[in-house]
């Protein structure tokens, strides 16, 4: 697992070895099992979550029981509830595995010493932020604006590899729609080709 994060720094950030090296000293390997949580709605999401291998989501659940995915998590990506980390305020989200997965977490005394000791991470971290804010802006639109079917075609060129690796559920949750309409949509889409 540290071996795989530092690859993924080396690639994204560009830092020597030696940065590199205390970069990933901050942050420690955790294996997770499948349906595990990491997080659960009203705790403080003490840790940032980069993803080594599986896959993770972060969702809310509304007062009639149903589940609202924000976001899903494969390798290479990070996940946290961004609010409740920085501020440590009860989250509103649950963060769970989808598989069996191996992540590299890091605690808000681990982000202080890296942004003490490699300041240059604290540009990778606003890039990341930036890109974050730009998906949530552009997912906020499309919500908006676009039919279901559009959200769900723009799903699939988006994020190819989800289409056979998350359940259809989930994937209707994330789109905002319900299974059988997804059910209807991807019928559809291949009546279409």
């Amino acid at each position: 697992m540290v071996d795989f994060l530092k690859k993924y720094l080396t690639a994204k950030t560009g830092l020597s070895e030696e940065k590199v090296e205390l970069w990933s000293s901050v942050f420690s390997p955790r294996k997770v099992s499948k349906n595990e949580y990491l997080l659960r709605e009203g705790e403080v999401c003490r840790y940032s979550t980069f993803v080594c291998q599986g896959c993770l989501r972060l969702y809310s659940i509304d007062g009639k029981g149903r589940e609202h995915i924000m976001q899903f998590a494969p390798e290479e990506w990070w996940v946290a509830d961004a609010q409740s980390f920085s501020d440590n305020t009860p989250s509103l989200y649950f963060i769970d595995a989808l598989e069996d997965s191996e992540v590299m977490q890091m605690d808000q005394q681990g982000q202080a010493k890296l942004l003490k000791i490699v300041p240059e991470s604290a540009l990778f971290y606003q890039s990341l932020m930036q890109k974050r804010q730009a998906v949530s802006q552009r997912r906020i639109a499309t919500s908006m604006s676009a039919s279901a079917e559009e959200r769900y075609l723009d799903f699939m060129k988006t994020y190819p590899s989800f289409i056979q690796r998350i359940p259809q559920h989930m994937i209707a949750s994330y789109l905002g729609i319900t299974p059988e309409s997804l059910s209807r949509i991807r019928k559809s889409v291949v009546s279409k080709k």
